[in-house]
């Protein structure tokens, strides 16, 4: 029932504003609304280095927002490896992972949340979800080409309004598309490397009549930097494109991406030092397949009003088959067995259907002309564990079980959600957006954990969220922007699975939520900079840990409860700026740009509480995990005529990777992360506009340093980030 009044609701609003643009086309004798209107609506780029967003833009509004905005095809990066520091390297703020160098998977955070597999980011591909379970479990096991991508978008704080659940933002590849101007064009992208890394890229674009067409495909396999990690990586996708009319147009988009990695595992901290590329796991293996198709509706009901709805479905799976124990237990023959030891094999299946239905239109208001943008989003999605298996005694991969899994569950989450925001144009210079969203989830979980009786958990819960944002427009399009918003984060399904017979869950436990503030400048200097620098303030509230509780039947009981809250606060500045144009030395094809990318974040926890050894003990005034405050990258662009060459420079202080901020541990598995600093080479020569030859060096400096220690998969422990490699790319276009 309350799905159908959702979408009954959006259709009554749909007719109303559609019946209210057929009566301003009515009014020819008021100058507001004649055919001028049009050139607002559109908004066209100065130049390909644009930075930020535009107040609106599709059906999406971002004035008074932090945004940023990256098009891919201008960066002088890895792409072919994907490489984060220097894809996302002019966001300041950002954490990144870095895992390995064979570019499968993407780890970003923002503002003291986690970055592994950005599951605390709204990530979205043209406009929907790649999250494997965006409420029960959002970890983005998807990962497209960086070479298909044409730009990233990035929201903060203030997306939850738009988007939905998310502390770290919303972040949106946007796609390649076919081009309308240009006949069936092929590009091939080749690149070899350190490791015997190699990867091949093709795409096919085009336009014929009403139909536009991109296709790509992508395969990359190497051995990776440390001993047993090897990994085959595949991705593919298509998007055709029919225009029925200028007014409407619809996508049928398919994307697929599936991997096989070993993994090499974690270390102690004596292992790493003595030899940070060993490896003691041969046997350990992930391998995720990720499928979603998706179907684009845009109609342009009038001049000011247009209409899309977006509907995909994500299926697919999560594997894992590994020796788990901490890396100083080795993986060793078992004579007792005449084997090696049985492995543990996970397997997660996803099947998620998502609609999204959203509407901006445009109307007069104090001589200006403002935005309202609202939508519905119904989301319907299970998931199936089976966890903690028997599996083989073999070395490959083999997700063959000798036993039943121990733990067995089914989840499902049905969400709903309406939300609008308001973008009132006071005057030319100064615009108002307040925002609300209204949620309902209902989450259900049952099926058998061994050892335990049978599990069954059902929940609904109804979140409303607010916030405001102001924009104030100098001359020269510089901007002064606010804006606060509320966020929140539902409780996992791990959150909800007992994880022995002396755990329970708190049947009052809440979902985190929290608001984020942004105050900020932005702009550019003449032609010579652009830049962008806003402070912020990130308050979590209701985080969710382990307390001990004494019960009658057993003195030490850990309860699933909300143990308290953090707050991350600090600045993040980017500016760039052009020698060459200053020193007036520029001409066409030359320049010399150099840009600094720092952030601060004060991330501690405020009046909260954590078990440690059956005693809780307050966190108040300690570090966020996996937050470090400071995080620098400054680079150098040198473009002379053909040739383009970058160097990039990378800090990241020490941060802590638990809440009880321990600095040592002798498996590896908690501890200090210390701070690092890497520098990056890459260089490209144009033989002309169709063909060019680039490389880099990545780690230029040989840096022996880690960014992650993990208590789960893919350690436990020290995961080292690699050394110096090379890679050489040859990229041809065919039209």
């Amino acid at each position: 029932m309350f799905f159908r009044l959702c979408i009954c609701a959006f259709i009554f609003v749909s007719l109303f504003f559609e019946s209210k643009a057929q009566f301003f086309k009515k009014l020819n004798n008021d100058t507001v609304f004649n055919k001028k209107v049009d050139t607002i609506t559109v908004y066209t780029r100065l130049n390909k280095e644009n930075y930020t967003l535009p107040n609106t833009e599709g059906a999406n509004i971002y004035s008074g927002k932090k945004t940023n905005y990256i098009e891919v095809n201008q960066l002088n990066a890895n792409l072919s490896q994907a490489l984060t520091r220097q894809i996302f390297a002019k966001i300041p703020g950002l954490t990144t992972w870095d895992m390995d160098g064979a570019g499968t998977q993407i780890n970003i955070g923002s503002r003291g949340t986690d970055s592994h597999r950005s599951i605390e980011m709204n990530m979205r591909q043209n406009g929907y979800n790649t999250n494997s379970d965006m409420f029960g479990y959002p970890e983005d096991h998807y990962t497209p080409p960086m070479q298909a991508i044409q730009s990233i978008q990035l929201i903060r704080g203030s997306a939850a309004l738009q988007y939905g659940s998310q502390f770290g933002g919303m972040m949106n590849y946007v796609m390649k598309s076919g081009d309308a101007l240009q006949s069936p064009t092929l590009e091939i992208d080749q690149t070899a490397g350190s490791n015997n890394f190699f990867n091949a890229y093709f795409s096919l674009g085009g336009t014929k009549d009403k139909l536009s067409y991109y296709s790509y495909f992508d395969y990359k396999h190497g051995d990776g930097w440390r001993s047993n990690s090897i990994f085959n990586y595949h991705a593919y996708y298509a998007d055709l494109k029919y225009s029925f009319s200028k007014k409407i147009n619809i996508a049928f988009q398919f994307s697929r991406m599936a991997y096989v990695q070993q993994i090499a595992g974690g270390l102690t901290d004596d292992q790493f030092q003595k030899n940070n590329c060993q490896s003691f796991r041969s046997r350990n293996y992930f391998n995720p397949e990720i499928n979603i198709p998706a179907i684009i509706f845009k109609y342009t009901l009038s001049a000011y009003t247009q209409l899309q709805i977006t509907s995909h479905f994500l299926f697919g799976q999560r594997n894992s088959v590994q020796f788990i124990n901490n890396p100083n237990i080795l993986d060793t023959f078992n004579t007792s067995i005449s084997s090696y030891n049985p492995r543990q094999v996970d397997r997660d299946y996803y099947q998620g259907l998502t609609i999204e239905t959203r509407l901006l239109h445009q109307y007069k208001f104090a001589k200006q002309i403002s935005s309202l943008a609202a939508g519905v989003r119904l989301f319907d999605e299970i998931t199936r564990r089976r966890q903690k298996g028997i599996g083989t005694t073999g070395s490959d991969f083999d997700l063959t079980i000798i036993n039943p899994y121990a733990i067995n569950l089914n989840f499902r989450t049905v969400n709903a959600a309406l939300f609008a925001e308001n973008l009132f144009q006071i005057s030319s210079k100064v615009s108002i957006t307040p925002g609300i969203r209204y949620e309902f989830i209902r989450s259900e979980m049952s099926g058998f954990i061994t050892g335990n009786i049978n599990e069954y958990y059902l929940t609904n819960r109804n979140l409303l969220l607010t916030g405001i944002g102001i924009q104030y427009t100098q001359k020269g399009n510089n901007q002064l922007y606010a804006n606060i918003s509320q966020e929140y984060r539902p409780n996992l399904y791990a959150t909800y699975t007992p994880s022995g017979q002396v755990d329970s869950i708190d049947t009052n436990l809440k979902d985190s939520k929290g608001y984020d503030i942004d105050l900020g400048y932005r702009g550019s200097i003449g032609n010579l900079a652009r830049f962008d620098i806003n402070f912020f303030y990130v308050f979590y509230g209701n985080r969710t840990g382990l307390i001990s509780i004494n019960t009658p039947t057993s003195p030490v009981n850990l309860l699933t409860t909300n143990i308290g809250d953090a707050v991350s606060k600090g600045f993040e500045a980017f500016i760039e700026f052009s020698f060459a144009k200053w020193l007036n030395l520029n001409k066409k094809n030359n320049d010399i740009l150099i840009f600094n990318s720092l952030s601060y974040t004060h991330g501690r926890y405020t009046n909260a509480i954590i078990n440690k050894s059956g005693s809780n003990i307050s966190l108040s005034g300690n570090y966020i995990e996996n937050t470090p405050e400071w995080n620098n990258k400054i680079g150098l662009n040198v473009i002379f005529k053909k040739i383009n060459t970058s160097l990039q420079y990378t800090y990241v202080s020490k941060y802590y990777n638990d809440a009880l901020n321990t600095i040592y541990s002798s498996n590896g598995v908690i501890g200090v992360i210390p701070s690092y600093k890497l520098f990056d080479l890459t260089c490209s020569f144009s033989f002309n506009s169709n063909c060019s030859l680039g490389g880099g060096i990545n780690n230029l400096l040989n840096e022996k340093y880690f960014s992650r220690r993990i208590t789960m998969y893919p350690g436990p422990g020290i995961l080292p980030a690699d050394g110096r490699t090379y890679y050489i790319t040859l990229k041809l276009k065919v039209e």
